[in-house]
């Protein structure tokens, strides 16, 4: 790995950033080493408090953390590494005592394995502006979330934004994939890879994130990063990305 966990953290952060301060409902804040970015949307990871370094700065995250809980029912509070007691006290003061585990993936551009598609009839295309709508019900659906969770993440010009880049991936003129790409300090994120339940199994979820790499490393991208779940980490895993660190997540029960 030729980037370090910092210079890829960062990446993440900075990308996480840039969408708060685009997305229509977005709220962006720092203190200290924390950061909040609130995106409005009702899902907790999209609603974050967090910080940059493996030493947080407690008192600065208590404060954003109480702006946070005034904004949105759903945020969480996040950190890179394990977290220590102070801080799952910290949580629990706010109401979250839910603790996930975050794998944060990453590869060298130069390291990625990528194959041929092996989805003959799935069209990957990019999505603009004006079809945020469209991207927005496919996540929705592929992701099982409740109507309107996602509320207006993807709208106004999030979708034109240099740096963010949407991709749906269809069948038949049916969306049947997700993904999303945000590239900041020469990093491109992964982001939003799902693929409704009847088409996994063949492929698409790997041509939808070859599709963000291809496009990220054209633009100068020289490495890549990306969170993942446990069903879809043997494929990325598969693809050459490896675990840089495991980040913490507290959200409410």
């Amino acid at each position: 790995m030729s980037t370090t966990a910092d210079r890829l953290a960062t990446a993440y952060f900075d990308a996480i950033e840039a969408l708060c301060r685009v997305t229509p409902k977005g709220w962006y804040a720092e203190r200290g080493t924390a950061r909040a970015g609130i995106t409005h949307a009702g899902v907790a990871s999209l609603n974050a408090v967090y910080d940059l370094t493996s030493d947080p700065d407690l008192g600065s995250l208590d404060e954003l953390a109480t702006k946070a809980a005034r904004q949105v029912p759903h945020w969480s509070i996040m950190v890179r590494g394990e977290a220590s007691d102070a801080l799952v006290d910290l949580a629990a003061r706010h109401g979250l005592r839910e603790r996930h585990a975050l794998p944060f993936l990453a590869c060298a551009a130069g390291d990625i394995v990528f194959r041929p598609g092996s989805t003959q009839r799935t069209l990957v295309r990019r999505v603009r502006a004006a079809e945020n709508g469209r991207y927005t019900d496919a996540l929705t659906e592929i992701f099982e979330a409740p109507e309107g969770a996602f509320g207006s993440l993807m709208g106004g010009a999030v979708l034109d934004t240099d740096g963010m880049t949407g991709y749906l991936a269809e069948e038949s003129d049916r969306p049947i994939g997700t993904a999303l790409g945000m590239r900041a300090t020469g990093v491109i994120g992964v982001f939003n890879i799902g693929v409704v339940p009847s088409a996994r199994g063949r492929g698409v979820g790997r041509t939808l994130t070859e599709t963000v790499l291809r496009d990220g490393i054209a633009a100068g991208a020289d490495a890549a990063y990306l969170h993942t779940s446990p069903m879809g980490r043997p494929l990325y895993e598969s693809m050459g990305f490896a675990l840089v660190e495991t980040w913490t997540m507290f959200a409410a029960r």
